[in-house]
């Protein structure tokens, strides 16, 4: 009698070990799902988008091509500050970059039925949008910057009393320059310029004191003409990377990216290479 019970305990035993066994190997298996699918053990749910992108192993990247230099065509290739940094990212997740031609109108649109992966593409930070799309961190700011010869005695925008001031009409350097106006300032304003490229060109020859452009524009002027420099950084407009709402992992990949690569010096690389 004690012996059949000693082989019930036995047999009870091995049975409680294998379920043990089973749960461990399930749980490895489930893990070794979460991170090619994208499925979240802990309840957050599937990411589709990055386990599209694991399957596939490329990142489908809408881009509004035409907007230099940060993406457009070049020799039949998408080119510029953005399909470099998509490429970048690309080769950080272990998958290729495939550009989908799209426009800031439809980008979004892109992204919700999942034409597209991903957008990267000069892209404003729209907090507003936040129900369409997951933002990236910042990665460039397109701000408005306040310009000005290197001999200038102007530092700040507090200083342009009785100066000259150029915009190109119609940009939002002159929208700003015109609120400020409104608000008290007392400089002159010239908006005389077509492009924010003729209003540098009137302040290399004198035209006028100051000249507020974007920083895009700004960097490109200065990398020609290192007589001029930025006195003031009037307003901050940073650029976004977007996923849907749903890629959360990739939305987690996307900025731990981001992060090497400015640790590594990627961007001041891409400003020399492009901004020029």
């Amino acid at each position: 009698m004690r012996e059949t019970l000693r082989m019930r305990r036995r047999r009870d035993g091995r049975r409680r070990f294998d379920a043990v066994a089973l749960l461990i190997i399930v749980g490895y298996a489930a893990l070794a799902v979460s991170a090619q699918t994208g499925l979240n053990v802990v309840g957050q749910g599937l990411d589709p988008v990055w386990a599209g992108v694991q399957q596939r192993r490329t990142l489908r990247v809408a881009v509004d091509l035409g907007f230099y230099p940060f993406t457009w065509m070049e020799d039949g290739k998408p080119a510029g500050y953005d399909i470099d940094l998509a490429h970048a990212i690309a080769a950080r997740l272990g998958v290729q970059a495939e550009f989908i031609p799209s426009g800031l109108d439809s980008i979004y649109d892109d992204l919700a039925a999942r034409r597209a992966d991903i957008a990267i593409s000069a892209l404003p930070y729209a907090p507003e949008l936040g129900w369409r799309a997951r933002f990236s961190q910042f990665y460039f700011d397109a701000g408005q910057m306040l310009v000005v010869r290197s001999d200038s005695p102007i530092t700040s925008e507090a200083d342009l009393t009785a100066h000259v001031v150029g915009v190109a009409l119609g940009s939002d350097a002159d929208t700003l320059a015109r609120r400020r106006l409104m608000e008290g300032a007392s400089f002159v304003l010239r908006p005389d310029y077509d492009t924010p490229a003729d209003a540098l060109a009137a302040l290399q020859r004198g035209e006028v004191d100051a000249v507020i452009v974007d920083h895009p524009a700004a960097l490109i002027a200065m990398a020609h003409a290192p007589e001029l420099r930025v006195a003031q950084a009037l307003t901050f407009e940073p650029y976004v990377i977007a996923v849907a709402p749903e890629a959360y992992r990739l939305h987690e990949a996307v900025n731990q990216a981001l992060d090497a690569l400015r640790a590594e010096g990627f961007f001041e690389e891409a400003q020399q290479k492009w901004f020029r």
